[in-house]
């Protein structure tokens, strides 16, 4: 399940990817499949193994270019162990809610990427995350958990301040906000309710068949209640000077 657009994000094989904060590996294996030099960096030391061992596997069943490579580091975000301007492109989905510093971890970003590189950042939405917040206090005080709620202007400024530029956003994921408020009402732990069971079996045949009616369903719904917002920047090519758009041709901001 992406919640990045690879179409508005395109990755050009031979690019050198950042997955910062991969969890579980889904945007890291889709950067790999697209032939990317990928890679996977999170804290969690039983995660990346995990990872490690689907890109061994994706290698093996010819799922990858030849000349793609995969490889995981682990290390904290706020400290990033990569030379500046390392990565043509980064991901970062899903992680900055859980870093206290986060203007630190975001500018750790920044210097990472190349000049004229592209970022691509996904949190949980305002609206389903506040609802998820007043639902249950387990949700966001959990080890690990949530620390803030972003709304999406708060975001843009946020890395805006640091200088890359705003490329656009959209929502993403709007039938499962619907699941995470069962699961907050009915406790985020207890998986075998028969409404959670149920809703988790819908979300499962989606992700699977991806059928047409909630494939519609979701259209309609992300820009309402969609869980995730993606937000995409680009690093200006030179400070104080015009940026470059994804052709590589420059871009001159709009006054």
């Amino acid at each position: 399940m992406l919640t990045v657009d690879f179409e508005r994000f395109p990755i050009t094989p031979g690019d050198h990817v950042l997955d910062m904060g991969c969890g579980a590996g889904r945007h890291a294996f889709e950067l790999y499949r697209r032939g990317a030099h990928v890679v996977a960096f999170d804290l969690d030391a039983d995660e990346l193994a995990g990872v490690e061992k689907m890109f061994r596997a994706m290698r093996a069943a010819g799922e990858v270019p030849k000349e793609a490579t995969a490889r995981t580091v682990r290390g904290d975000a706020r400290r990033l162990p990569f030379p500046d301007d390392s990565f043509d492109k980064i991901v970062a989905s899903e992680v900055l809610e859980h870093i206290p510093d986060d203007m630190t971890a975001m500018s750790e970003l920044l210097r990472v990427l190349k000049p004229g590189g592209r970022l691509a950042v996904t949190v949980p939405s305002w609206l389903p995350e506040r609802i998820c917040w007043a639902l249950s206090e387990d949700y966001h005080t959990a080890p690990g958990g949530h620390v803030r709620i972003y709304t999406r202007a708060e975001l843009e400024a946020k890395l805006k301040s640091l200088g890359l530029r705003v490329d656009g956003h959209h929502h993403a994921h709007g039938l499962h906000s619907p699941y995470w408020w069962i699961k907050c009402a009915v406790g985020v732990n207890n998986d075998d309710h028969p409404l959670a069971k149920a809703y988790h079996q819908l979300l499962v045949w989606d992700i699977m068949k991806r059928p047409l009616v909630t494939r519609l369903a979701e259209r309609v719904l992300n820009p309402l209640i969609g869980k995730s917002v993606v937000v995409y920047f680009t690093k200006p090519s030179r400070p104080g000077r015009p940026g470059v758009d994804a052709s590589g041709k420059e871009k001159v901001d709009a006054v």
